[in-house]
């Protein structure tokens, strides 16, 4: 039987800047299910490691809008091309170079970012970040927006702010600690230290990590790391550590010998997806709203005084440190941070010559 449907999509879009495809759902056996599909969204820009432009923000707000309303979708695969990053967040180009001192203008830009957010928390299907690379920053934020997370086993995990002149108010001080506890979530969120796949995954922070490097035709985890579950000197369980001497130069070796293919990631994301197709719809549905409550309860109270505190930044300390590093050499793109500190406990205002001498050279 045929019906008239009534179409709820904002506006009809051509997308430019990201990817957006209908793939079909596959059943229990492996085979395409004729009329019902999953939306998969690409951030496409893997020159800049997938991070996204503001006319990327919009078209990602769409594409969710699209899926959510699109009544043949079963579940979303939020995703991007290549196998370097999903994404390292906010175009650093873009930013240095537009709104570097332009706080009204910033603030703006967050509004596009905090519905991209939101847009993922509201999406009427399962979301599932499939992680094909590097996770930092902003793409950590939209990444745990998601539901879900599958991960090649080459991604690292992260975050930049308080590194390159902001703060990860963006998603992961709202989100982070639900996942890995306040003192992991202090530990990403205040000194950038990164996490392996493994170590996420141990963590609470992703579903699953992905071995996707593939030697003589056999899929090997991750060269460059120590993949084995140990007891290190203060006690802690570490899993996925980087190597470290002759077993790193050895992992680094076998990485010459290899390629990645990520195949293995997609048939462990298309595994996932297949599993909500044997559910009931509306009770998914339910229990998504339900369960994301949590993150929802920490983004709504926080995200509009997040994007006051985000744009007056880029008069200070976020222009320094996206300026940094846009313009610093390679090694060398962070600010003089003790110069800094130094010039402000003398009482020095924020001012083109406290820029100019802390900017690397």
């Amino acid at each position: 039987m045929s019906h008239d449907l009534v179409n709820h999509n904002l506006v009809e879009v051509e997308f430019k800047e990201i990817i957006y495809e209908l793939r079909p759902c596959l059943d229990a056996k492996g085979q395409p299910v004729k009329g019902l599909h999953n939306a998969w969204i690409f951030l496409n820009n893997p020159k800049q490691y997938n991070s996204y432009t503001t006319a990327a923000v919009k078209e990602v707000i769409l594409a969710f809008r699209q899926a959510s309303n699109d009544r043949s979708v079963v579940a979303v695969v939020f995703s991007a091309v290549g196998d370097k990053a999903f994404c390292t967040g906010g175009n650093t180009k873009e930013y240095a170079e537009y709104y570097s001192g332009r706080p009204i203008e910033y603030k703006q830009y967050m509004r596009l970012f905090n519905d991209m957010i939101t847009n993922i928390l509201m999406c009427d299907k399962p979301v599932i970040c499939r992680v094909n690379g590097m996770r930092i920053a902003g793409g950590q934020e939209i990444g745990m927006a998601c539901d879900f997370a599958v991960a090649s086993d080459m991604a690292v995990f992260g975050q930049a702010g308080p590194r390159h002149g902001s703060a990860p108010d963006g998603g992961s001080t709202d989100f982070l600690h639900l996942f890995v506890g306040i003192e992991r979530a202090m530990q990403s969120c205040l000194l950038c230290e990164m996490w392996s796949a493994y170590e996420a995954k141990t963590l609470g922070l992703i579903t699953e990590a992905v071995p996707v490097f593939k030697v003589d035709g056999q899929f090997v985890r991750n060269p460059l790391l120590v993949t084995d579950r140990w007891l290190d000197d203060s006690g802690d369980i570490v899993y996925g550590k980087r190597k470290a001497g002759d077993d790193y130069k050895a992992g680094k070796e076998m990485m010459g010998k290899g390629e990645v293919d990520l195949a293995p990631l997609d048939s462990k994301v298309n595994e996932l997806a297949t599993k909500f197709l044997y559910l009931m719809p509306d009770c998914v549905n339910k229990t998504l709203n339900s369960v994301r409550k949590k993150k929802l309860e920490h983004w709504d109270r926080n995200h509009q005084s997040n994007r006051d505190w985000l744009g007056l930044n880029m008069m200070t300390e976020g222009k320094a440190g996206f300026r940094a590093f846009n313009e610093g050499p390679k090694g060398n793109r962070e600010a003089d941070f003790i110069k800094l500190r130094i010039m402000l406990s003398e009482g020095h205002p924020w001012d083109d010559e406290l820029l100019n001498a802390i900017l690397p050279r």
